[in-house]
Order: structure tokens, then sequence, then C-alpha cells
């Protein structure tokens, strides 16, 4: 059975509903609150003006038009407050009783400041000012004039004072707003360096031992079982490694797991270097001493990115790593013989993400090739947590 469409189906249906919506869009009821007490005051007050015009049916429809158009006070507010002081003024002018007539230009010029109009909202008063001496008749109440004065400018002083509320407010939200987004720009920018130096040290190592497992397959078995036991645990060891920083976006605040690694685990980096073919040699000057565990991290994620680099772009087989405590800083420094192999030696993401990481702890990170031909890493933590994380300025990314 066919079901008749509903009425705003069909391609005339939401220009009929948009109007609609328009109207319902409206401030109705701050409207309608105005104009009963524009009609319900001025009847009132008008008992105590013997001497003025009753309202009538002019007076009462000049009543009521003020707040009709209020109606246009946030899509057109300076036309609203002219509007108002218009027909103000004429209500005035027909010698209709004084009373809270004013409200309606009052709530006017309010919007009108709000929206950013003060100048309009300015001129609007004073000519309400000037139709109420107009107005007035003779000879002329200056005390009168003053308090009406008096009156516009404060309506014009809160007006503004609501505004400057009003955009601090604003200011403030759009604050909060940023610092969400660049609280969130940093996480992702932290998990994907995780990610980043995880996968790119194990796949490294694992591509070097898969190669050499091809290339030993029928010569010599026992190496080709050697290189697939290393495939093994370097690929254990990342995907735990990986699945450990997964868990910190599936349970956001929670504690990770397991702890982060750290420089206990440079012998760990220097036996997969081992497994694929680089050999590394480490040493210690001053007295180690334990590092905050963002300092940690970033120390062993500097280590093992500068391994990496040397196994993927250099040519050779062998690293130094040096560690020199000094007072409030550990300096690190890597080296290699060379020569860079490759196209993308010494760029890419694992150098920006060193110095990223550096910079976060108000570190630094230099990098680039030495005199004789090889290439050093040089990394200068501090031993101490800062304050407060400095973002790392002028990203990179490639």
């Amino acid at each position: 059975m066919h079901r008749a469409a509903p009425p705003d189906a069909g391609p005339d249906g939401p220009r009929r509903a948009r109007p609609l919506a328009a109207l319902a869009a409206l401030p109705w009821p701050s409207t309608a609150a105005v104009a009963l007490v524009q009609l319900v005051g001025s009847g009132f007050a008008a008992h105590g003006q013997p001497d003025r015009a009753d309202l009538g049916t002019v007076g009462q429809l000049l009543l009521l038009a003020g707040p009709l158009l209020l109606l246009t006070r946030r899509a057109l507010p300076r036309f609203a407050a002219f509007g108002c002081v218009t027909v103000t003024v004429a209500y005035l002018a027909l010698d209709h009783p004084y009373g809270p007539v004013f409200l309606s230009p009052a709530v006017a010029a309010f919007h009108a400041v709000t929206a950013g109009h003060r100048r309009a909202a300015a001129v609007a008063m004073a000519l309400l000012w000037a139709g109420v001496l107009v107005t007035a008749g003779r000879p002329l109440d200056w005390g009168q004039a003053v308090a009406a004065a008096a009156w516009m400018v404060a309506v014009l002083a809160i007006s503004e004072t609501a505004r400057i509320r009003r955009a601090q407010r604003a200011a403030e939200r759009a604050e909060r707003a940023a610092a969400e987004r660049r609280r969130a720009d940093e996480e992702r920018l932290r998990i994907a360096r995780e990610l980043h130096d995880v996968l790119a040290h194990s796949i490294s190592v694992i591509n070097v031992q898969a190669g050499m497992g091809l290339a030993l397959l029928d010569s010599d078995p026992e190496q080709t079982r050697a290189a697939l036991t290393t495939i093994k645990s370097a690929s254990r060891e990342a995907l735990g490694e990986v699945r450990q920083v997964l868990d910190t976006l599936r349970a956001p605040g929670a504690a990770p797991r397991a702890p982060a690694p750290g420089l206990d685990r440079l012998p760990d980096l220097a036996e997969q270097a081992a497994h694929a073919g680089l050999r590394v040699e480490t040493s210690t000057e001053g007295t180690p001493a334990p590092l905050p565990p963002g300092a940690d991290l970033a120390a062993f994620r500097i280590v093992q990115e500068a391994l990496t680099n040397i196994v993927r772009h250099s040519g050779s087989r062998a690293a130094r790593v040096r560690l020199r405590y000094a007072p409030g800083l550990l300096d690190i420094r890597i080296d290699d013989d060379g020569p860079a192999t490759g196209s993308g030696a010494g760029t890419g993401n694992g150098l920006i993400g060193m110095r990223e990481r550096a910079a976060a702890l108000g570190g630094t990170v230099t990098a680039g090739p030495r005199p004789d031909g090889g290439f050093r890493v040089d990394a200068s933590l501090p031993r101490a947590a800062p304050d407060r994380a400095t973002p790392p300025e002028n990203r990179e990314t490639t």
C-alpha cells in the first residue's frame, strides 16, 4: 500500500519548513514579556497623569509596535534600536502618558551594544533623549531631562559591561578549546613517536635478519635458524610495545600495565643491534643516577632511533654509545664511522622525533655528519623533571 508523503516531504517541503523554523527561533517569550510590561505598566501609569492624553487604540498599538520590532534584535540589532526609538518618540509626541514605554528602546540598545554596534546604540539613545526634550513641552523641566540622560547613559554602561563580559567568556571558551586541541595534538604526536620508534627499530632488525636468512637458507641452515629466532624475538617485543601504546588509547587516564622502557634496557638494544650485524660499544662517564620517567624513556628512544638509523642508513658495522652524567644533565652521544648509504640518511621522522622528545623535556638534540665521514647524534636531557613541558617548536613532517 502506498503511504502518503508527509507535508514537508518533496522538493517544496524544506522551503516551507525553513520560514517556520525561522519564526520559531525568534525571541517570542522575552518579547511578549516586554509587551505585557509596557501595556499593563502604561495603563497603571496613566492614572497618575491626568494631564496626558488617554492611551486609546493608537497608544496601545504603539506600545505593541516596540516589542514587535524587538523580534528583529538578533538578526537586525541596529534596525531594532532605531525602530524602537522612533516608535517611542511617536508615542511621546502624541502626548501619551510616561511609563515603561522606554523598556523597548532600552532592550534594543542593550542587544545592539552586545552585538558590537555600540555607536548605533549611542546614536539611538541620543535621538531618544532629543525626542524626550522636544516632546516634553514648555517650560522644559531640566531635572527631568538630566534624569532621562542619566538613565540612558546607565543603559549604555550596563550594556557595555555585559558585552565585555560576554567577550571575555567567549575568549575563555576559545582558549580552553585551543588548549584541548593542543593537548590532543601533543598526545597524537606522542603516540606517533612511540609507534614510529618501536616499529622502525624492530622492523629494521627483522628486515636485516630476513635478508640474511634468505641469503644463507641453503648454505648455512644454523645461521638461518638464528636469524629466524631473532625475527621472532624482535617481532614479539615490538608487538608487546605496540600493545602497550594502544592500551593507553583504550583506557584514557589509566596507568600503563607495564613500565615504559628506559636506559636499563640499553643492553637489550645492543643485543638486538648485534643480531642485525651492528656491534655496539657502550660507556658511561660520571655517576649514574635515576632519571625521571619521561627523561628515561626519551633517552632510551633516542639511542634506539640512532641505532636504527645506523642499521638502515650507514655502512658501518660498529657504533659507540656514550652516556655522561653531569650535574643536572645527561649527555648522550652515538657515533658511527659511516659511510652513509641510501637517499634518506640523516633525514626523516626519526631525527625529528628525537628533537621533539628532547625539546618537550627542555633538552636538545643535534645530529650530523662528522668531518671524518661518520655520523654523530648528541643529546642533552635534564635530569630533573621540568615544571611544565615545553611544546616542541618548528615541527616538521616528511
